[in-house]
């Protein structure tokens, strides 16, 4: 008996290390794919980030020249060490890692630019896997379904890839294929971070990160359904057809307010990959393309409105209404770092009125070091503020982003271009709620006169920037005295 469960265990142990073998060497079976291997290492790795921080600035003054140094030091450590955790268990945890890179504003530096290289670290699955994910999914082979397709991928990305190819018919169409392991994976994955945040949220009571996996929880199912982007997509190109651009970041800005505003269905994925610049066919006009509609935030009228009107009060400096509106989107007493936040502005900025002057490479160093400085508690609000906002703070980021690339960042014309769609946006809301046809002539005229008086106050801060701006304020000086 012994000898036939020895041969019995010999020979099942052959034909396992065989098939493990023979998957391995197909693609099938990858070690980075097992459950207690992507357990361990993201274990092994938030414990070693744990006991560096907790070690290495026991024993330096809080606040001192050589604990802010040291502080950099080990911010940097920590997050070469999450990006490696991150291409190593691949899909969600890169997801969650390009959302942390996203966000300039509101994390450390060390952070966010070790972070941004994984949009484009994606993994990418085989023409092998790729032929088995269509055939599971629409029940045809490749050939049944295309005349020619590209075995090379277009693009890569932490959920999918994107093919080119030609169907029968003869149109050329991009193909966005799931890679295989990401859907099983990532619900166990959301509950391994879970674990891990709420047991570092015992050493470090003060860092409250369980809003990245709320966020994670939430959104990774929307942007694992082709056909809701799909939807999304048809309904941002109908909502969006009126627009005809000349330039870019300027009217990226007309987009997303008109988005974020007037609609309420914001695109929260604005990265580089995902906003692509082309000349339209016929008139060579340049337009703008967006691209990955798996992700969007939509926005309760409640929550559009207090914010249109915080972004209006942060525009005309109306400090009273800046905190009511801000401690109504839940940031009590913490309302000042809240509008810093949002504008990605110091509080004397702030306070002097931020469409009065673009930001300043010393404003936006200041910012980004108190980003370290300040994230407890910009931990603690992010845990407050309401769920659609959090997307928002990513989007806003992004944004921000294109605009530094292209030396726009934070012009006076793209907050007053965000007022005139507050201003829209309000007095659409006035006079849904009205039936008074006297009252939805008066509100009529008013959202015409407040986006008069954006116009002028665009002219006037124009010809403040022109060379010849004192001559001509002289001249009207001279001309109209009484009225200057």
């Amino acid at each position: 008996m012994v000898r036939k469960a020895l041969k019995l265990a010999s020979w099942t142990s052959v034909a396992l290390a065989a098939s493990g073998i023979y998957l391995y060497s197909n693609k099938y079976l990858d070690p980075n794919d097992f459950g207690a291997v992507r357990v361990g290492r993201a274990v092994a790795t938030t414990a070693v980030i744990s006991y560096d921080y907790l070690t290495s600035l026991k024993s330096v003054p809080y606040g001192s020249e050589e604990y802010l140094q040291l502080r950099s030091k080990v911010h940097l450590r920590s997050a070469r060490r999450l990006c490696e955790l991150c291409c190593a268990n691949r899909g969600t945890f890169i997801k969650v890692g390009q959302h942390l890179g996203a966000l300039d504003y509101l994390l450390p530096e060390e952070y966010t630019s070790t972070l941004k290289v994984l949009h484009s670290q994606a993994p990418q699955s085989s023409m092998q896997e790729v032929r088995q994910v269509i055939r599971e999914d629409l029940g045809k082979e490749i050939h049944d379904l295309f005349q020619s397709f590209d075995d090379t991928p277009l693009g890569t990305a932490s959920l999918a890839q994107v093919h080119k190819a030609v169907l029968h018919d003869g149109r050329t169409v991009a193909v966005k294929v799931q890679h295989p392991k990401v859907r099983a994976q990532s619900s166990k994955d959301i509950l391994l971070m879970e674990v891990l945040v709420l047991a570092v949220k015992q050493l470090f009571p003060e860092f409250e990160f369980m809003w990245l996996v709320d966020e994670a929880k939430k959104n990774l199912p929307l942007e694992l359904d082709f056909l809701k982007e799909g939807r999304n997509a048809e309904k941002v190109s109908q909502m969006l057809k009126h627009f005809d651009f000349l330039k870019i970041s300027r009217h990226l800005g007309k987009i997303y307010s008109e988005m974020i505003f007037v609609n309420g269905f914001v695109h929260c994925d604005p990265h580089p990959g995902n906003v692509l610049v082309r000349k339209q066919p016929g008139t060579g006009k340049a337009e703008i393309v967006l691209l990955d509609h798996g992700l969007y935030q939509v926005l309760t009228e409640e929550f559009r409105l207090n914010y249109c009107h915080l972004w209006q009060s942060l525009i005309w400096t109306d400090m009273k209404r800046v905190k009511e509106y801000s401690q109504r989107l839940g940031a009590g007493d913490l309302y000042p770092l809240f509008a810093c936040m949002l504008t990605a502005r110091s509080w004397d900025s702030v306070n002097r009125g931020i469409s009065q002057a673009p930001v300043t490479a010393t404003e936006d160093l200041e910012i980004r070091n108190n980003a370290g400085n300040y994230l407890p508690q910009i931990s603690q609000l992010l845990n407050h503020v309401p769920r659609q906002m959090l997307l928002i703070l990513k989007t806003n980021d992004l944004l921000r982003g294109i605009e530094a690339a292209l030396g726009t960042r934070a012009s006076a014309s793209s907050f007053l271009n965000m007022s005139r769609c507050c201003v829209r946006a309000l007095a659409e809301h006035k006079k849904k709620n009205t039936c008074s046809f006297f009252r939805r002539t008066q509100i009529s005229f008013s959202e015409a006169f407040n986006l008069w008086q954006i116009n002028l106050h665009e002219l006037i801060l124009c010809v403040k920037g022109l060379k010849l701006a004192d001559r001509v304020l002289a001249l009207l000086c001279w001309l109209f005295p009484a009225a200057l």
